[in-house]
């Protein structure tokens, strides 16, 4: 077996190098008896970020970002449970009702673009739908892009039919993208940091887009006519145009020359699949060659967030700040080569290895497949973490540089990496049903 850093002694000796049926119903109860993949659902179908069911965090990680809802939600339509998903949808399709004036301000041009808290906010109160007054960089566009994907892939797979609310809703999204220029604009992107063209936010959209045209095409009689005017097809053309010509000209980098790999980049490939073929593998492949390490993948070099000495560095409060109009203060502090190493990418990159496999029948793909996921399982926390064993971390990072090991920090469990894994222990168990059939 190749050499793995495995966190959980008890893991340890579930790993194999290729999974049968049987290994892998030893995996399912050892998620099981850890509540591995236990997500908290509130009431109205929200999840918070951290999946610790406590009611306040100053992480400000109880509170809901669209972007981890939206990857739950995909966790939930994976496994065929469309009641969830559908549910959730509905909530957060009201939350954005309640609020669709940060839309139409921006499309009417009331509002400057260049003022993140005028703009839709990405992270809100998951029991009120009521915006959160914390300054954040809600610049985000590849967070409602994911918002308005899940919407529209839910709708072509026929798990949902949008009504009038949905219309009144959607309308807004590409008049929206079309007023921000979404295809050049500077946003704080997946990781909420300075903002800059990023190439995953424009794929993101332009993945949403072009779900919502499929949409539109097969659907004429609703209309998602924004203030009657020209037609929603039209518009959406134009925009997804203008997205994949960006694409074209950067991908397989995030932002060249400011920054070329990007674990962020790897959404597009799943579960967008809006970057196929060879641009997916080089996606793919430059991520695995240049951001992963022994305990997991950085989002990017050079990333500051929980770099070495972090919590020795910044209160508890401070650690998650927005650091979006100052992120030269959170690198000052970096020391070149101690990046976070976080446990979200690998089960996307196990997930993605595997869909090939299925497709063709080759080994070498089932190989990485297998490779990636129990990365993916090694990264589980520790039998004698204080926050639980077997549970799934945002990252690992070096607490003590004097000391140099990495540790999980205490955002844990994170619902997006327990989404992720549970898609890519999915997908393993299809492969080896496949292998042994």
């Amino acid at each position: 077996m190749k050499v793995l850093t495995v966190n959980n002694r008890v893991v340890s000796k579930l790993l194999r190098e290729s999974y049968t049926v049987e290994d892998l119903e030893r995996v399912r109860e050892f998620f099981e008896t850890r509540n591995t993949l236990r997500f908290f659902r509130k009431g109205n179908g929200l999840y918070a970020a951290l999946s610790t069911g406590k009611a306040e965090s100053v992480s400000g990680y109880t509170y809901a970002w669209v972007r981890d809802i939206v990857m739950v939600m995909n966790y939930l339509r994976e496994l065929g449970q469309y009641d969830l998903a559908v549910g959730t949808l509905r909530t957060l399709r009201d939350y954005f009702y309640k609020h669709r004036s940060r839309f139409t301000d921006m499309i009417e041009g009331k509002a400057d673009r260049n003022i993140p808290r005028l703009r839709p906010h990405v992270r809100f109160n998951s029991e009120t739908l009521e915006e959160v007054v914390q300054k954040w960089a809600h610049a985000q566009n590849d967070a409602l892009g994911y918002a308005l994907w899940m919407a529209f892939r839910l709708a072509n797979e026929g798990a949902y039919l949008p009504d009038e609310r949905d219309a009144a809703v959607y309308s807004l999204f590409p008049p929206y993208f079309d007023a921000i220029e979404y295809w050049s604009d500077r946003d704080s992107g997946h990781w909420e940091e300075d903002r800059k063209i990023n190439t995953s936010s424009i794929g993101v959209v332009a993945a949403a887009l072009e779900e919502m045209e499929k949409f539109i095409e097969g659907r004429p009689s609703v209309s998602f006519r924004y203030a009657g005017r020209e037609d929603p097809a039209e518009r959406v053309r134009h925009l997804i145009e203008r997205g994949r010509e960006h694409l074209q000209r950067t991908l397989p980098y995030e932002s060249p020359p400011l920054r070329k790999e990007d674990a962020a980049l790897l959404f597009l490939v799943y579960p967008l699949e809006t970057v196929v073929g060879e641009l997916a593998e080089e996606v793919t492949s430059a991520v695995r060659s240049r951001l992963k390490g022994d305990y997991g993948i950085k989002r990017y070099e050079g990333d500051s967030f929980f770099c070495a000495d972090y919590t020795k560095l910044f209160g508890e409060k401070e650690r998650t700040e927005d650091f979006s109009d100052r992120i030269e203060e959170r690198n000052r502090v970096m020391k070149p080569g101690t990046e976070a190493q976080w446990c979200l990418f690998d089960p996307v990159i196990s997930v993605y290895y595997g869909k090939r496999y299925l497709a063709t029948g080759e080994e070498s793909l089932l190989d990485l497949q297998t490779y990636h996921f129990n990365r993916s399982l090694g990264q589980l926390t520790p039998e004698d973490f204080p926050l639980g064993g077997g549970q799934c971390p945002e990252l690992y990072f070096i607490e003590d540089s004097s000391k140099g090991i990495y540790v999980p920090n205490d955002q844990t469990p994170l619902a997006w990496t327990q989404a992720n894994l549970g898609v890519a222990f999915k997908y393993m168990r299809i492969s080896a049903l496949r292998r042994t059939a």
